[in-house]
Parts: C-alpha cells; sequence; structure tokens
C-alpha cells in the first residue's frame, strides 16, 4: 500500500500544489488530504472536463503543473479538453492526472465498471500520455521521473490507482447533514404513492441503490424501475429520452452531484418535455458515494432556476411535515414539474448493488 503523503511529496517536489477534480471513490484519502486546502489551491469540479479546463487555466496563469484528479469512467467527459486544448500538437500543456483506476483487470469490480477498466490503458496510449500504475514506492519514483519529463516537453501525465492501493488515513472527511429528511421514508412514501405503470430512472451513486433497497425490503411491486449504474450526469436525459415515445408518467430520481454534472441538459428537459415526465432531485449538498465533499447546491435558487429553465412548477420538500401530501401534489400536478426534496445523507448500512443489469433492462422494458 501507497501513503498519500509519498504521493503528494512527489508533487511537491516538482511544484505542483494546485489540485481539481471530481470525488472518486478509490482517491478517497486524497479527498481527505485535500479537505482543508485552501480555496484557490483545490476546486471540486462538476465533472471532468471542467476539471482538466481548470487546470489548464492555472497553467496559464501560473506556469505551474496543475494536478487533474478523477476516476477513469469519467476520463470521456475530459477527452475533448485534453485531445483539443492540452495537447501536446496543440497547446502543449503539462497536466498531472490522477486517476482511479476501477474495472482494472487484476480485480474484481461492478460490471459497469469493467469495460471501461480493460480499455483505460488504451485509451491514455492512444493520447500518447505516459504513465504509470501506482503499486508500490517504486512505482512513484518511475512517475516522478514522468512528471519532470512532462514539465520539461510540456506534455500530459497521469498515474493509475487501483482499489486499495492508497493506506486508509486516520482522518476522515465529516459528512455533515445539511438537511434532515430521511431518505429511506421519502422512497417509502414514493413507492407508495406512485401508479402501478409508472416508469422510475434513478441516478448513480447511492440513489438507485437505495430505490432498489427500499423496494426489496418492503416488496413495493408498483411501478418499474431503470437503475443508472453509470452514466453520472446523464439521468435526466435518459429519463427524458424515455418521455419522448411514451404516455406513461416517467419519473427522473436525480442526485445533486449528477444534476450539476452535465447542467445543459436539464435546460433540454425543461424546453422539449411533456408533463408525463416528472423530476426529483435528492438535493443533500454532498457527493454522498464517495466521501462527502461538497457540491455546494445548496446555495442555488432551485425554485427561480427551474422556472427559467421552463418547467412549470416547482414544489419543495424540507422535512416529514406534510411530506405525503406535497408529493402527492407534485405527482399529480399537469405541468412539467420540478420537485426538490432536501434529504439527510444516506443511513442504510451494506446497501445492496444492481447486479443482473440485462434483466433490469428487460423488465423495465416490459
Amino acid at each position: 500500500m501507497i501513503k498519500i503523503s509519498s504521493l503528494i511529496n512527489i508533487l511537491k517536489k516538482n511544484n505542483s500544489n494546485f489540485f481539481t477534480g471530481v470525488p472518486d471513490s478509490v482517491l478517497k484519502e486524497l479527498s481527505v488530504f485535500l479537505q482543508n486546502k485552501k480555496k484557490k489551491t483545490h476546486i471540486i469540479a462538476t465533472n471532468e472536463g471542467s476539471a482538466v479546463s481548470i487546470g489548464i487555466g492555472h497553467y496559464l496563469s501560473t506556469k505551474k503543473i496543475p494536478c487533474v484528479y478523477m476516476q477513469n469512467s469519467g476520463l470521456s467527459n475530459a477527452l475533448n479538453p485534453l485531445i483539443s486544448i492540452a495537447h501536446h500538437k496543440v497547446y502543449s500543456i503539462p497536466l498531472i492526472l490522477i486517476i482511479g483506476w476501477r474495472g482494472s483487470p487484476r480485480l474484481k469490480d461492478e460490471p459497469q465498471h469493467n469495460v471501461k477498466g480493460k480499455i483505460t490503458e488504451k485509451i491514455l496510449k492512444l493520447l500518447n500520455i505516459k504513465y504509470t500504475i501506482i503499486r508500490s514506492n517504486k512505482d512513484l519514483k518511475k512517475f516522478d521521473k514522468q512528471i519532470k519529463i512532462a514539465k520539461k516537453n510540456k506534455s500530459i501525465v497521469a498515474c493509475l490507482i487501483e482499489n486499495g492501493t492508497l493506506e486508509k488515513s486516520k482522518k476522515i472527511i465529516k459528512k455533515k447533514d445539511y438537511f434532515n429528511l430521511d431518505k429511506e421514508l421519502f422512497f417509502k412514501t414514493l413507492l407508495e404513492n406512485i401508479k402501478s405503470n409508472t416508469k422510475i430512472i434513478s441516478s448513480t451513486g447511492f440513489n438507485s441503490r437505495e430505490l432498489m433497497y427500499i423496494r426489496q425490503k418492503y416488496n413495493y411491486k408498483k411501478s418499474k424501475d431503470f437503475y443508472m449504474v453509470g452514466g453520472m450526469g446523464h439521468t435526466s436525459s435518459v429519463a427524458f429520452g424515455y418521455s419522448l415515445q411514451s404516455k406513461k408518467k416517467i419519473i427522473c430520481i436525480d442526485g445533486d452531484g449528477s444534476f450539476l454534472m452535465h447542467l445543459g441538459a436539464i435546460k433540454t428537459l425543461g424546453t422539449f418535455a411533456e408533463k408525463n415526465l416528472k423530476y426529483i432531485l435528492l438535493n443533500n449538498n454532498i457527493h454522498d458515494s464517495v466521501g462527502g465533499q461538497s457540491t455546494y447546491t445548496k446555495n442555488i435558487d432551485l425554485k427561480n432556476f427551474s422556472k427559467s429553465l421552463g418547467f412549470r412548477k416547482f414544489f419543495v420538500i424540507k422535512n416529514k411535515k406534510n411530506l405525503k401530501i406535497n408529493l402527492n401534489n407534485f405527482i399529480n400536478s399537469r405541468n412539467l414539474s420540478f420537485l426538490e426534496v432536501r434529504v439527510s445523507n444516506n443511513k442504510i448500512k451494506k446497501l445492496p448493488r444492481p447486479k443482473d443489469l440485462i434483466q433490469i433492462k428487460s423488465q423495465f422494458m416490459k
């Protein structure tokens, strides 16, 4: 195992002290280290492409090579600025990419990570990005040499870090509860009050796993779910695409991190969606499933924002008082509606994960 301090020291030696990225479960120890850094030295981005672009701006301002962290699933989000701006054949801007490697062929992982995991190295090679798989202190020394070459040649360099590589820190990120409505209570009330032919499409992370858990725990059979086990930020688009060709009621359950990742998609939904689509934002103001880093969503005026995007009605649920009444008012609304639910963090231990994804798809499409 590698101490996070050993990795940080390599970066410091190379005068790299600016971090930006999207939180990742494999890189939790990096998040622990970064949580107390000043605002000007660490920025949590909404998506990986934005993180790369922030890093590019940092280099243009300071001539110092930035560190951009992400999960390998988000590497695709980063391809545009990596290829069309930072690439050595374009503007030749040096960057250090710290990539959490889900789906590494050496390790067992969830099905949504396996395909990307197998081709992650191929993508880096295709981009002509030199990289090191960090598994030992010897690998850190190799990475140090690659960073020095990248600085000299003004090129991009990366490291891949597998799950369990970073030694766990004694420090933890304390997940702050910004709101107090229990998510289990909300999901239970929702599943009890929707019609049988309703379709639910839920975002990646805890939302889909919690929905599946509640449905199994209480044996709710009304409605059918499609769990977005991957594709963070694309939940609203999948729900919108489904709703265009269906007269059934479609409920999109999104999370605040997913909502922010591809925010422009909500504008498309607000402009073109019909009233059969209902959008629910479960807002707890944190990246709950990858460590508890803030999303800063609590500062958005979602009522005025949603209406400016084309939603005709806005609802908000802040606590369990009149929960059923408020939820039914939203469900039965005859307009394109946006519901913000201010929920607490996940309290359920050992959440199940969707396994047979083909069967889930088949059941949903019946």
